[in-house]
């Protein structure tokens, strides 16, 4: 059983014939110009930008707002590479910022340190890339008085929450610029692909330029900069206009799972799920965090079990500053990224999961706390580094 894999059927097959049927199977065509509308209309931005990837849309805004080599981009250490990466694209240098304890999401005070400190220190810092954590916003209300604050602007990366919401307003609505990703395993999915989505007219004009290989509007091919071939299929974009259509429901049945899951956990001691208080987030990805020493197990021993009876399970995202591509980078540290890393585990969460497969999955998660190893918590466990602020992973000091 797989952890989230696309949930598609008989709409989406629907959709997707009309579409080649109708002959528009290039970059171009009616299904691109109504899922850009529809998902502008879901996010309640003005404009959208369909995209061949989420990263694409982060690296088109950034461009767009002419960020640069040598720039400092603050990024969540807890989050997928892809947001570092778009980073790198544009040759700026991502300095890292830990988390919140409770959903994993950028820590607002450590964002006000940092974005101090790179000014005191003389450095352009060109944006900050909040991420939305398994579907959970970030803390808006405290982030984007703090970048407003910095004069620094803010892409939302919420390539894990469209459906999601922040004190009433939707997930990608915060910024400058959001991003959405529609890759295999997300809320909804295109098979691959991702949109920009933003109130700033400018911004899209020249995020829609960019992706379209920076053609100039004349019969012939003329390119007078450098563009990328970022655009979206009309048939990847009917695909997506069907699951748009089924989101609500997707999000009920990701939300259903979350409930169950709290359910099979809410009498054993030292576990709790991720982001259980935002009752706003779309449920994406369901996971526990589990304190060795109070539940007496760890949570690579559930992970083991429920692999030996074929269910998928993940840790919790590796920190960017304990990546080996990153081990050069500036990160400002509490050492909670470490420890979710540590001792977190994400559970089997896709909305195509069926009633029986989820009995069976919670069905074994009983076998195990019922049954499952034990360890002495005198004997000790495995723990993250002790907390640090401004030091690299292993506790040296940074230019922060």
């Amino acid at each position: 059983m797989l952890l989230s894999p696309p949930d598609v059927g008989p709409l989406e097959e629907s959709y997707l014939l009309r579409a080649l049927r109708s002959g528009w199977v290039a970059p171009i065509g009616p299904d691109i110009d109504a899922f850009e509308q529809e998902i502008a209309e879901r996010v309640g931005t003005r404009h959208a930008v369909a995209l061949s990837s989420g990263t694409a849309g982060l690296h088109l805004a950034m461009v767009a707002l002419g960020i640069q080599r040598g720039d400092a981009v603050v990024v969540p250490t807890l989050t997928f590479v892809a947001t570092a990466n778009a980073v790198t694209y544009t040759g700026a240098e991502p300095v890292f910022v830990d988390c919140l304890p409770d959903t994993g999401n950028l820590d607002p005070e450590l964002l006000d340190r940092t974005l101090r400190k790179l000014s005191a220190s003389g450095r352009r810092v060109a944006a900050v890339l909040p991420v939305d954590m398994f579907g959970s916003c970030a803390d808006y209300d405290r982030i984007l008085p703090i970048c407003a604050a910095a004069g620094v602007p803010v892409i939302e990366d919420a390539a894990e929450a469209l459906g999601a919401s922040h004190e009433g307003r939707p997930a990608g609505s915060f910024g400058r610029a959001g991003v959405l990703s529609f890759n295999g395993n997300k809320i909804i999915t295109t098979s691959g692909g991702g949109m920009l989505v933003s109130d700033d007219d400018i911004l899209v004009e020249r995020c829609r330029y960019l992706a379209t290989q920076a053609r100039q509007p004349v019969p012939h091919y003329e390119h007078t900069e450098t563009g990328y071939n970022y655009r979206l299929s009309n048939l990847l974009a009917a695909v997506g206009r069907a699951q748009l259509r089924r989101l609500d429901a997707m999000m009920a049945r990701r939300r259903a799972h979350r409930s169950r899951y709290a359910e099979v956990f809410g009498a054993t001691a030292g576990v709790r799920i991720l982001g259980s208080g935002d009752q706003a987030a779309n449920c994406w990805l369901t996971s526990i965090v589990v304190d060795p020493e109070v539940s007496g197990w760890r949570s690579a021993d559930l992970a083991a079990h429920l692999a030996a009876a074929g269910i998928e399970t993940r840790p919790v995202w590796k920190p960017m500053h304990l990546q080996p591509v990153f081990a050069d980078a500036d990160a400002v540290l509490n050492g909670v990224a470490e420890r979710l890393f540590a001792t977190g585990l994400t559970l089997p969460s896709g909305s195509g999961m069926s009633t029986e497969q989820a009995d069976r999955v919670c069905a074994e998660i009983d076998d195990f706390l019922h049954d499952g190893p034990r360890h002495d918590a005198k004997a000790g466990f495995p723990r993250a580094r002790p907390s640090h602020v401004g030091g690299t992973a292993d506790g040296r000091a940074t230019s922060l």
